[in-house]
């Protein structure tokens, strides 16, 4: 199983990289996670997106879905074959208007995952745990069925304590880390050193930061998060990186 950053960026988009979006890879089995802006533009880097099998998406700000309509007029508009006829996005069904506007007639098709069960994609299975965040968000954990490596993503969250029973053992943990060890206020996302505690906490193999801070200097937040991880590695993502899980 790969993961392709495509976009890495909170609340919007910074020197030409997008907001949330990854391409997750199993053999020819192609899911899109998260769907922010910019994501059709630097998916058509690495894959042709009529390729695409299905989407998943954690939640619905924006930052996490800005594409979603443009991808929907490609599925509508663009001439070539198609993996799938009609694409099947998977979202929650708690913010009704939302998940209404994930089907597009005979482009894309909503499917309501249900967050308490395990949902299968082709070659993947899918767990969710629920986040703190002010809108209702949901954390996958990514299982490649052949090979039972696990990708964790946390979404976007706040910390709380069952964060690390939820994240336990992950090969990878791809964690929200939006804020410096020293931010001060509300925090609806993590701190560099929350996310290097939780994966220390968890065991997992290794820590990825994303949902990155348009401010400051990036090898001081992976620097904070490396100081509470321990020996857990720690790096902060790039866009065009493909990692293997």
């Amino acid at each position: 199983m790969e993961l392709t950053v495509l976009g890495c960026y909170g609340g919007y988009p910074y020197n030409g990289v997008g907001t949330s979006s990854y391409l997750v890879t199993s053999g020819d089995y192609h899911l899109l996670l998260d769907c922010g802006s910019g994501a059709l533009t630097a998916l058509q880097r690495y894959l042709d997106p009529l390729q695409l099998d299905a989407v998943l998406l954690t939640h619905y700000h924006h930052d996490h879905t800005a594409d979603v309509g443009v991808l929907q007029y490609l599925w509508q508009l663009a001439p070539g074959a198609k993996e799938e006829p009609v694409l099947p996005i998977y979202g929650h069904q708690a913010d009704a208007q939302a998940f209404a506007g994930l089907t597009w007639p005979h482009a894309t098709e909503g499917h309501a995952y249900q967050p308490d069960q395990t949902l299968t994609l082709g070659p993947l299975t899918i767990t969710f745990g629920p986040t703190h965040h002010p809108v209702p968000a949901y954390a996958p954990i990514i299982t490649e069925t052949a090979t039972g490596r696990r990708l964790a993503f946390t979404a976007d969250t706040a910390a709380f304590p069952e964060l690390s029973t939820w994240a336990q053992q992950a090969d990878v943990l791809l964690a929200d880390t939006n804020f410096y060890a020293d931010h001060q206020g509300t925090a609806w996302h993590l701190t560099s050193t929350q996310a290097g505690q939780l994966a220390r906490d968890a065991q997992v193999g290794r820590l990825l930061l994303t949902h990155l801070p348009q401010t400051g200097q990036l090898s001081q937040l992976a620097a904070e998060a490396q100081a509470a991880a321990g020996k857990v590695p720690v790096n902060v993502v790039h866009a065009g990186t493909t990692y293997r899980i």
